[in-house]
C-alpha cells in the first residue's frame, strides 16, 4: 500500500509541479519514468497480491489490484494530459484497494 501511495503521490505531484513549473515538467513526466514505475508495480504488486493467495486462499484482492494495475497500464496509452492523471490516479487507488483486502483476508 506504501508504493501505491508514493505513486499516487508521484502522479498528484507531477500534475502540479506541471502546471505551476513547466521547465522541470519535462523530467518528471517522462514517459520512460511512468513504464519503469508500471513495470516494478506490476513486479511487486503480483509478489504482494500472489503471497496473500498462497497465505488466505483468496483470489479477490488480487483480482481488485490487476484491475488496478490495468487501469494504470492503459493510462499509459493517453495522452499526457488530466485524463491520463486521472486514470493513473483512479489505477492507483484500486491496487491500493487490493492491498487493503489483502491485509484485511490475512487477518
Amino acid at each position: 500500500m506504501g508504493l501505491s501511495g508514493l505513486c499516487l503521490a508521484h502522479c498528484v505531484g507531477s500534475a502540479v509541479l506541471v502546471a505551476f513549473l513547466a521547465s522541470a515538467g519535462g523530467i518528471l513526466v517522462d514517459h520512460r519514468i511512468h513504464e519503469t514505475g508500471l513495470v516494478l508495480a506490476i513486479v511487486l504488486g503480483a509478489l504482494a497480491l500472489g503471497q496473500g493467495i498462497f497465505s488466505h486462499g483468496f483470489m479477490m484482492p488480487s483480482a481488485v489490484g490487476a484491475l488496478g494495475l490495468g487501469v494504470m497500464a492503459g493510462a499509459l496509452t493517453l495522452s499526457h494530459d488530466a485524463f491520463e492523471v486521472a486514470y493513473t490516479i483512479i489505477g492507483v487507488l484500486i491496487v491500493a484497494l487490493g492491498h487493503d483486502l489483502n491485509r484485511r483476508a490475512a487477518h
